[in-house]
């Protein structure tokens, strides 16, 4: 079996970043969570209340043989605005920021060549943070997989949804082959 890997990536509600991941070839789990924060344990709503100064996340654990961190990074950097501080849309918070929480060296480095590259594709400048993962935190069950065990929930079909299908179609090349089958 091949070394696995993990980033863990923040780029507003985690549900948009799980949604999208789920479907990557490549991808064998994503946990929604928190990380870069102050606080051990924290609540949902603990992270809401931007107490804890932790963003809500992804953590991606991966098999680097079939997509790499930089592939990862390279969605990343589309599928979420990362030229607006502390907010993606309607959502507004420090938990919300851009933010790569990387796992070692060698991810710093490919971190920064990424959001450099990014840079020329986005208008204004990119504020995603990159800083070490000192600790993660999963979330509540209930925001696991929340698009697909939600895909009819409001923010789902109004927010989700859409991201979802912008990846599916800039990014079919890395879908799993169930993500690629109809609905």
């Amino acid at each position: 079996m091949a070394k696995q890997e993990m980033a863990t990536l923040g780029g507003g509600c985690f549900w948009c970043l799980d949604a999208v991941y789920e479907q990557i070839r490549g991808v064998e789990k994503v946990v929604s969570g928190y990380a870069g924060g102050r606080t051990d344990s924290p609540s949902y709503e603990d992270v809401c209340n931007e107490d804890t100064g932790h963003a809500e996340v992804v953590q991606v654990t991966f098999d680097p043989t079939v997509v790499t961190f930089r592939q990862l990074l390279d969605v990343f950097f589309t599928m979420h605005d990362p030229t607006t501080l502390n907010r993606q849309g309607a959502d507004v918070g420090t938990q919300y920021r851009s933010v790569i929480l990387y796992h070692s060296a060698e991810q710093k480095t490919t971190a920064e060549a990424a959001k450099k590259e990014a840079a020329q594709i986005w208008d204004d400048p990119i504020v995603t943070e990159i800083a070490p993962l000192t600790r993660f935190f999963p979330g509540e069950e209930y925001h696991q997989s929340f698009f697909r065990r939600n895909p009819y929930q409001p923010y789902c079909r109004g927010v989700v949804a859409p991201k979802v299908a912008k990846f599916r179609q800039k990014w079919a090349r890395l879908l799993k082959a169930e993500a690629t089958a109809p609905a």
